[in-house]
């Protein structure tokens, strides 16, 4: 039986690769996954490990509380700056060889034409103190020399070069207050890095740093070397014994441990992403596996038989069909895991085409990788082909005197019993995981997801037939005999049909799930600016990074404005939970928004009171003139006063407090988004010219009207959509192979068949028309049923999130419609080689075929 089995593979190669191909390509991007994300950690760990080599112990501020990551500071220990005078009493500590203050704030440079300067997406412009000791400081200096007066800096080489900066130049640098010319001085690299992660850097002397970042007489940190036979543990219990309550000494492993992993926690969700993309590949493949066994299992009927006439047992042919996907499965991982490399090269390619580079150093291949790769396309192989094996099994000797394989398919109550039952257990996992929340939600969202599919796999056989007959009726019209023949191929074993086209309804449904939910969340934004925003412009960052507060200044003082309100953003601790609020100013707010306070003022918000959502009042059962606890990380624990209760604003969020006592609680003081209405004395192009003039000191804040802003942020939408698509991509081509492989099996199947049609008239241009109205019948009705289960997806998620502002199902019709063409064309493309094959068939040779 083992050398029936390699010989029946070696003998169908074609059959071998078209099957291997779907399992080849899911273990490519599950591979190709871990070696880009496995890369970006190991950059990471470098660039952090070499920043503290030289420090030994570093002091800190202790973390007032944990940000959860969820508002745009994106997370992390909320620490303050320590006191200056801090540093002399480290420098007295006995084994101390050297320590400095460490700075680093908000400092973007602009480029000969005046624009800002921006790293990668996402990564932060850096402004940050020199340090004069060697040992303490990670930056190498390239060219020219270090800043050593006010007025000089030193930039990254990755910035001079990527905008041909050189030493000698002249920069002007954003910054929290008023803008300040700098001259380059020197150009500096991180090590062997030009620069760290992708961010912009520029390097001041340490006085300088201080007052440019905000930070007069204060330090985020103390960097300290220790002396020659002191070890780093021993020198942080001497440091951490002459420091105030609130501070910390820890290792300086322990901060690039912390930095790591704060990284490695925002790639895990990248990392995850892309698994579950890889997961979807691998579950389209396992249908064309699991078909193709099937097809294979009904084609070798007789040969099975046979086998049982000459005494093999069931387990030994169970085994024969195990064994045969197993090398499949063997074969294709060892391929995948050698693609991955060019997958993990591609995804980088395709992540910096939608505007999000990534920095990466040497490849890193572990082993880990190649054994998770193993063990999925092993593993989904073998599971895709237990079913078909143990039908294998259940072939009779007596099944060898027949002279074909059996294709007719009867109405089954137990696949519409089975069918059912996952479909709704199915819809009860998605049901509980979109509106029950908690930890695990998205594992039941994708559990429910994942069980959908399978049960409208498990009906679809009840009704391709007449769905293929609905589907084929142009055809037939169009084509004639040919059409017709095709429809009837289709029709005749919808079994077949039906799981063809589940591996395209799989891969499409989730596409059209995505461009569902995203026009809902775009007509939703666009929704909520329409019954919430009063203003005439909103000025933001192209990334929504924090920027100066000096632009809503020099903008409140224009003629032609008549109210400006500044946001920023900052979080609070209330009952040991994180909480997001903005700060505002009460005399514009309710000029630039439409804020529905139902108790309580806006103005009773200055001096200590705070303007809460609804929902949020009810959680914790505040009423107006409530005093709630709150803790801030700059001045700890403060008693606020509830102001007032406001309805549902998405724009501005659940907390609202003052300017005032936002500057009085937050250290730094950056804007979000500033907002501006025009003045009844002026137009609004006169505003618009005046705030651009304004503008032009600070090129890193876009004015945008009302619809100007929603386009954007649909633009945002259709970017991230046109990335989720893109790699959903895969998912369909391998669905596309399957429909190839299934045609190309069906052939060998039907030789006698289209040997007789030809023998009867039938022209081999006929023949090929026959075989692309069947694949475009297959493809189609992948499309529709992918299509159904992606509105039933987009309604759902559209429900659960109406409580978060996506409250409109917005169905696109029309890119709707172009899918379904789309999978029209792709199984004409998929039909070319096994209508090519099938023309090509000698009419005698195919008579006398069995």
């Amino acid at each position: 039986m083992w050398r029936a089995t390699i010989k029946g593979l070696i003998a169908h190669k074609l059959r071998l690769a078209l099957t291997s191909l779907a399992v080849v390509l899911g273990v490519a991007f599950v591979a190709g996954t871990f070696i880009l994300t496995d890369t970006l950690n190991h950059t990471f760990d470098s660039l952090f490990t070499q920043a503290n080599a030289g420090t030994d112990v570093v002091v800190r501020a202790k973390a007032a509380f944990t940000d959860t990551g969820d508002g745009p500071s994106g997370g992390g220990s909320i620490r303050e700056r320590i006191p200056e005078t801090l540093l002399a009493s480290v420098r007295e500590v006995e084994g101390v060889a050297a320590a400095d203050g460490v700075i680093a704030g908000f400092a973007q440079l602009l480029d000969e034409q005046g624009d800002a300067i921006q790293g990668l997406p996402g990564a932060p412009v850096l402004g940050v103190g020199w340090s004069d000791n060697e040992a303490l400081n990670p930056l190498d200096v390239r060219q020219g020399r270090a800043p050593t007066a006010d007025g000089e800096v030193a930039i990254d080489a990755a910035t001079a070069r990527e905008n041909d900066l050189s030493v000698g130049d002249r920069v002007m640098v954003i910054l929290e207050g008023p803008s300040e010319e700098f001259t380059v001085v020197g150009v500096v690299g991180f090590g062997e890095a030009d620069n760290l992660g992708g961010a912009t850097l520029s390097a001041f002397e340490i006085d300088t740093a201080q007052r440019i970042l905000n930070a007069e007489d204060a330090f985020d940190e103390i960097a300290v070397a220790a002396e020659e036979g002191v070890s780093p543990a021993d020198l942080r219990r001497r440091i951490a014994a002459i420091l105030p309550s609130d501070a910390e000494a820890v290792s300086g492993q322990s901060v690039a441990d912390e930095n790591a992993a704060e990284i490695q926690e925002a790639l895990g969700f990248f990392n995850i992403a892309l698994l579950v993309f890889a997961g979807v590949s691998l579950f389209v493949g396992a249908f064309i596996i699991f078909n193709t066994f099937q097809i294979i299992v009904a084609q070798r009927t007789r040969e099975l038989a046979l086998l049982r006439a000459l005494g093999a047992s069931r387990s030994q042919v169970t085994r024969s069909v195990v064994a045969e996907a197993l090398i499949v499965g063997i074969l294709s991982s060892a391929v995948g895991i050698a693609l991955g490399f060019l997958v993990a090269v591609g995804l980088q390619a395709l992540l910096k085409g939608f505007g999000l580079e990534l920095p990466t150093s040497d490849t890193q291949f572990l082993l880990r990788t190649v054994l998770v790769s193993v063990i999925v396309g092993v593993g989904t192989t073998f599971v895709a082909s237990v079913f078909p094996a143990v039908r294998a099994s259940r072939v009779a000797p007596v099944e060898a005197m027949r002279a074909a394989a059996p294709t007719t398919f009867r109405f089954s109550r137990a696949r519409l019993i089975t069918g059912v039952v996952v479909t709704l257990i199915a819809g009860g996992v998605l049901m509980a995981g979109l509106f029950g929340g908690g930890s695990s939600a998205a594992s039941l969202v994708g559990l429910g997801a994942m069980l959908t599919f399978l049960g409208v796999a498990v009906l679809s056989p009840l009704v391709a037939a007449p769905i293929a007959r609905f589907i084929g009726a142009p055809l037939s019209r169009l084509f004639a005999t040919t059409g017709k023949l095709g429809r009837e191929n289709a029709m005749r074993n919808p079994k077949r049909t039906a799981s063809t086209a589940a591996a395209l309804m799989i891969g499409l449904g989730l596409v059209a799930f995505v461009t569902i939910f995203g026009d809902s969340v775009r007509v939703s934004a666009a929704q909520t600016l329409d019954e919430t925003l009063k203003a005439d412009f909103i000025l933001s960052t192209e990334q929504f990074t924090p920027f100066t507060p000096q632009v809503a200044k020099e903008l409140s003082e224009l003629p032609e404005v008549a109210a400006v309100a500044d946001f920023r953003y900052g979080v609070f601790q209330y009952r040991d939970q994180t909480k997001d609020l903005s700060g505002v100013d009460p005399t514009t707010l309710d000029q630039v928004t439409e804020i529905d306070v139902q108790a309580g003022s806006v103005e009773d918000m200055r001096g200590g009171g705070i303007l809460v959502f609804r929902d949020e009042a009810e959680l914790y059962g505040w009423q107006v003139g409530d005093r709630i606890a709150v803790g801030f990380a700059r001045t700890g624990d403060q008693d606020l006063s509830i102001a007032g209760i406001y309805g549902e604003n998405r724009l501005v969020g659940d907390y609202l407090i003052s300017l005032e006592d936002f500057e009085a609680n937050f250290t730094q003081q950056l804007s979000l988004v500033t907002l501006a209405k025009t003045a009844p004395t002026a137009t609004p192009e006169e505003a618009k010219v005046a705030i651009e003039a304004v503008l032009e000191g600070f090129p890193n804040v876009q004015l945008n009207n009302q619809a100007e802003f929603k386009e954007e942020q649909a633009n945002q939408i259709n970017q991230l959509l046109g990335l989720v698509s893109a790699l959903l991509g895969l998912a369909i081509l391998i669905a596309f192979f399957g429909i190839v492989n299934t045609l190309a099996l069906s052939i060998f199947e039907r030789t006698r068949e289209i040997g007789l049609l030809r023998a009867v008239g039938m022209s081999r241009r006929q023949v090929r028309a026959m075989i692309r109205s069947e694949s475009v019948i297959i493809a189609v009705l992948g499309a529709l049923l992918g299509i159904a289960i992606g509105l039933f997806f987009g309604w759902a998620l559209v429900t659960a999130l109406a409580d978060e502002g996506i409250s409109h199902l917005a169905i696109p019709g029309t890119r709707l419609a172009i899918y379904v063409g789309i999978a029209a064309v792709l199984g004409v493309l998929a039909a070319v080689g096994p209508a090519r094959r099938a023309a090509k068939i000698d009419m005698l040779s195919a008579i006398g075929a069995e």
